[in-house]
């Protein structure tokens, strides 16, 4: 399949906010070891064929088996679009080692997007700025990891107000440079017109009313009083929205579901189907909660679990015959038991079932690579 043209960052934002960590790395001035005990050379190269591919990167399995992930941020749109990327298709990369995913987003790959006006001066305080948010998140992503969650909430507040420190000196550089569209081609691009909905007159002269007072917000930079007005056009814009995107009804729910269900059943999940539904259109969040409970305690008791040969089957990898008996035996166990009754048996049993998987995704996760050079077809890409 070819990479789509349009591009999407991996890390849409200014900043990153919660990047996993995938492989740990151990300090070293030529070479770093991931956690699946590979020895990784800061500018080495790898040879090997194309897994999959995104918008912002392509997973790689080597010939040793081994996999990395190649980030795409360094190589521009027509860079990308010669090289016709396809799955299966073998490459040559070289490139460094990165801990991270965040770590692909560096502070030249933010400055790529900056408007062309801020300044020298400015760029000196972002940067400081970026790097700040790029060491905080390291902290947050570990304490994580401990379960330090009021520690991490802490530390993304921080990096929140940062965020929003730097928003400060762009904003009014793409506040500047921004032309908004029309309202009517506003309206348009919902695509309300697809479905034959329209507007009434009434509401359609509100909205345009309160989509130029939003623009003028925006241009005037009052962020918050921008967002209240945006609230204010999009809750008259909810029933039309509704009707342009309604919810699934009960048989298209069912359709393809492999249930053996009596019919008298049927029927009364479909009318729990739609009380829920009714409660979640009338914002009755707490009876909603409870009716689809209800819905799925009754469905779930027809639910059919996968094998255990097609659920292993999913994985990339292969265990070992020893571990695979184990395995089966505890995934069998766990969806025999009681649901209601047996809670704690089934959560041991999974808490045992993932942990002999644990190693078998160490050895498997994917070593993040950076990449300075790509070879495609015998053709060099070096980084625009």
């Amino acid at each position: 399949m070819k990479r789509p043209i349009k591009k999407t960052w991996m890390i849409a934002s200014a900043l990153t906010i919660g990047m996993a960590v995938l492989t740990p790395l151990q300090a070293g001035a030529t070479a770093v070891e991931p956690a699946n005990d590979v020895t990784v050379q800061i500018e080495q190269q790898v040879t090997g064929t194309i897994k999959s591919i995104s918008d912002d990167g392509m997973y790689l399995k080597d010939r040793d088996g081994k996999n990395y992930y190649i980030s795409f941020y360094k190589f521009s749109e027509e860079q990308l679009d010669k090289m016709n990327l396809v799955e299966g298709q073998e490459i040559t990369v070289e490139g460094s080692v990165v801990e991270y995913y965040s770590d692909f987003y560096t502070f030249e790959a933010y400055k790529k997007d900056l408007p062309k006006e801020v300044t020298n001066e400015e760029l000196t305080k972002l940067e400081k700025m970026f790097n700040e948010v790029k060491k905080l998140e390291k902290v947050a992503f570990k304490a994580m990891g401990n379960k330090a969650f009021e520690e991490a909430d802490k530390i993304y507040e921080e990096i929140s107000e940062i965020s929003r420190d730097m928003r400060k000196i762009t904003n009014p550089y793409y506040i500047a440079n921004w032309q908004p569209i029309p309202f009517e081609e506003y309206i348009e691009n919902f695509g309300f017109s697809d479905k034959n909905i329209v507007i009434e007159e009434n509401d359609k002269k509100q909205l345009k009313v309160i989509y130029e007072e939003w623009v003028k917000l925006e241009k005037d930079g009052q962020e918050e009083n921008a967002y209240g007005k945006y609230d204010e056009l999009h809750k008259i814009l909810e029933p039309y929205i509704a009707e342009l995107y309604p919810p699934q009804t009960f048989e298209e729910y069912m359709e393809g579901k492999e249930f053996d269900i009596p019919t008298e059943t049927l029927v009364k999940l479909k009318t729990i189907y739609e009380d829920a539904q009714k409660a979640e259109k009338a914002k009755n969040d707490e009876l909603a909660e409870k009716t689809w409970n209800e819905f799925y305690e009754i469905i779930d008791q027809f639910f059919k679990p996968q094998p255990f040969e097609e659920y292993m089957a999913d994985f990339d990898f292969k265990v070992s015959e020893a571990d695979s008996k184990q395995l089966k035996q505890l995934y069998e166990e766990a969806i025999k038991l009681d649901k209601k009754e047996e809670a704690e048996k089934i959560r041991e049993n999974w808490e045992a079932f993932h942990n002999i998987l644990e190693p078998y995704f160490k050895a498997n996760k994917e070593v993040l690579i950076s990449p300075s050079k790509l070879t495609v077809n015998g053709q060099d890409y070096l980084p625009q």
